[in-house]
């Protein structure tokens, strides 16, 4: 049995600690999957979060099918499965919403956006050891927020007092993170991500830069994003093999 990785320690005080906030409307439903995920979380921690690294990618917060169903970021099922052979059973959230079903691996549902960075991961490299060996993929905020109605809230969305409260912890969640993995680059994948990630490390060495979110809604991203990240990469200075 593997042993917990350092990160997964930063990660679970930070989850200690949100689970003292409280969120107001129109927040109804928090999911950590940080929580009752941590069985394939900490796997996959303990495989490829070894430092040191030269990239970490940063994204904003977990996915409803993705990160929600397999504890991994931006963690769509195959690819975590079978690339990553990463497979575990999972808890459920305290409250779930009808429309925000966790089955965990049994999750039918792609998530557009793990499979299009996962699946860069693949072509480019491979094999997940060859990507993991100088890069990772973390998340900025381990909570996903939803109305009564099911929407999807994301953390730049919530009111300014729940901002301030989050935010403030998850920088510092984000500093131990990146002075353990000792990262050349901090990539923010989408603004806010990027954004955050500069207010998390003011004061470091450590350089930040942002690429094009692949989701679906950014319609940026629907135009060839494999080739506008590798471009975007590469105008960093940043050389992908």
């Amino acid at each position: 049995m593997m042993s917990e990785s350092p990160l997964m320690e930063i990660i679970a005080d930070l989850s200690r600690e949100l689970k003292e906030l409280s969120f107001n409307s129109p927040v109804s439903f928090v999911y950590d999957p940080t929580e009752y995920a941590r069985a394939p979380l900490a796997e996959y921690l303990a495989k490829y979060g070894m430092p040191p690294k030269k990239v970490l990618f940063m994204g904003m917060n977990p996915g409803p099918w993705g990160m929600l169903q397999t504890g991994v970021p931006f963690g769509e099922v195959s690819l975590v499965r079978d690339w990553m052979r990463i497979e575990a059973l999972i808890g459920r959230p305290v409250t779930v919403h009808p429309k925000r079903p966790v089955e965990g691996f049994a999750c039918k549902r792609s998530e557009v956006s793990g499979s299009r960075l996962w699946g860069w991961a693949r072509e480019r490299y491979g094999s997940a050891e060859d990507f993991f060996a100088g890069f990772l993929v973390l998340n900025y905020c381990p909570l996903a927020f939803f109305d009564k109605d099911g929407k999807n809230i994301t953390p730049d969305k919530l009111r300014v007092e729940d901002k301030t409260q989050l935010y403030r912890l998850c920088d510092g969640a984000t500093k131990r993170m990146v002075e353990h993995l000792s990262p050349e680059w901090v990539i923010g994948i989408g603004r806010f991500a990027c954004d955050r990630s500069m207010a998390a490390l003011d004061g470091t060495d450590v350089k930040v830069g942002r690429i094009t979110h692949p989701s679906p809604a950014n319609p940026e991203a629907n135009k060839g994003w494999q080739k506008i990240i590798e471009r975007e990469l590469d105008e960093l200075g940043i050389k992908i093999p």
